[in-house]
């Protein structure tokens, strides 16, 4: 036979060993990939059975408070909201009893079927019978309460640790998997040179795909984006300016919150600190002042019990935490108000903006008592409330704005309240060069006056 055939026989021998050993390689790349992205969305599922099962507890709680509503006040307000909770608390716990399905966790699936049991027991012995006779005492209500609320944290706290342990084992063998595609990378890059580097440019770029959507879960499953509700005869507005070009969370909150058909919660607050950490206790904020809100519509006497609730909850003693309060009543317009610490309140009336009273020390660092005061809405009368993120807004000389020019930009800003939140955070944006030096939360209401709804 002759050379030039023999070579052509081999180069044809040779390429189809190539093809077949890279069909091999590209078979091999792909089904890694499946199995990352399996591996990864049971890891996901696996971290949103961990949020559902906290808002189950936070569902809980509004069943209780709810029904302390009722009985204190015969309110059917509170009725319907005990109802709602307990339609979302049933659709979260079929969400968590699917995911730990998926995942064969049989033990943990009895924990969560007894915590099932005794939540419904409770429903059917105690709140069931105060609905209908609301006629007893809440403290009658809290001690038959304590055991099966003690039950249900308990078998709700073996649930949550399964699912984190299995989260834990699902992020290492994703890691695991991850490193391997790294190793099978950089044997392919000797055989097939730039082939291989293709195939390691696109697993480069998956892997930091994953990474970064790992990253974007554990921030949602650790804090709890601010929102509000809207208020009947008012304009509500509001809006976010993260100090981080990679987190969009941070320790400012703000909540709107109806009470009953006449009053709403209005507040904002500044956890100290920045990012995830203080976005975690943005949770415990919002829901402990609502809880306290529901019993209290004083908002000094919310201010106290928020203070002492803090102190005693939260262990570092570093952590403070600055909030005004208040309780609206959308059908006089009376506003009822107390601040701990927190200077950036103001009240825009017929164009002209005063700032809304500080009327007590931070919250966190010492036994206080705070101080409420009212001001009267007229129809148009916008009251924003901001954290320290607007008056600290620096040029990049590193000039602040300031009280004085906060409220001027809010006396000439926009009329509508979510028209005004945004005219404030572009100015912000804009003064800063984009690059803000804190958290910026802003809740704009403007009363509109008249009646509230039925």
């Amino acid at each position: 036979m002759p050379p030039l055939t023999e070579r052509a026989i081999g180069t044809v021998i040779f390429t189809v060993f190539l093809l077949f050993v890279l069909g091999i390689a590209v078979q091999g790349a792909f089904q890694t990939r499946a199995s990352i992205a399996d591996t990864f969305n049971r890891e996901a599922d696996m971290q949103g059975a961990q949020l559902n099962l906290q808002e189950m507890l936070r569902l809980q709680i509004d069943e209780e408070n709810s029904l302390r509503g009722f009985v204190l006040t015969r309110d059917p307000f509170y009725v319907q909201q005990y109802s709602d909770a307990a339609r979302q608390w049933t659709r979260k716990e079929a969400q968590v009893r699917a995911a730990l399905a998926t995942e064969r966790l049989t033990h943990s699936l009895q924990l969560l079927g007894q915590y099932d049991v005794v939540h419904n027991d409770w429903r059917d012995q105690i709140a069931t019978p105060l609905l209908e006779h609301p006629g007893k005492s809440i403290v009658t209500l809290d001690k038959k309460s304590k055991a099966f609320i003690d039950y249900e944290a308990q078998a709700a706290e073996g649930v949550e640790t399964a699912i984190a342990q299995t989260s834990a084992q699902l992020a290492r063998s994703t890691q695991d998997q991850i490193n391997r595609t790294s190793y099978v990378r950089a044997f392919w890059l000797l055989i097939f040179g730039l082939l291989a580097i293709f195939f390691n440019a696109y697993g480069s770029r998956r892997t930091r795909q994953l990474q970064e959507e790992r990253t974007i879960t554990d921030v949602l499953q650790q804090a709890f984006r601010s929102r509000y509700v809207p208020l009947p005869n008012c304009e509500v507005g509001a809006s976010y300016l993260s100090a981080s070009n990679r987190l969009r969370v941070g320790g400012d909150v703000y909540d709107a919150f109806p009470l009953s058909d006449a009053e709403s919660l209005v507040m904002v607050a500044d956890v100290s600190g920045k990012g995830v950490d203080a976005a975690v206790l943005t949770a415990f904020v919002r829901f402990t002042v609502r809880a306290i809100a529901l019993r209290h519509r004083n908002p000094s006497a919310i201010l106290s019990e928020f203070n002492d609730a803090f102190r005693k909850t939260i262990e570092d003693p570093t952590l403070f935490i600055t909030m005004v309060v208040g309780v609206l009543n959308c059908t006089s317009g009376v506003l009822t108000y107390a601040s701990a610490g927190h200077d950036s309140a103001y009240l825009r009336r017929s164009g002209r903006v005063e700032a809304l009273s500080v009327t007590g020390p931070l919250l966190g660092v010492m036994d206080a008592s705070y101080e409420s005061r009212s001001v009267t809405l007229g129809a148009d009368d916008t009251i924003v409330l901001a954290t320290d993120g607007l008056t600290e807004a620096r040029t990049r000389s590193r000039v602040l704005l300031g009280e004085e020019g906060a409220m001027e930009w809010i006396a000439s800003g926009p009329q509508k309240a979510q028209a005004l939140a945004d005219d404030l955070i572009a100015r912000v944006r804009k003064r800063s060069g984009n690059r803000p030096s804190d958290d910026l939360a802003l809740l704009v209401v403007r009363y509109e006056g008249g009646q509230c709804d039925a």
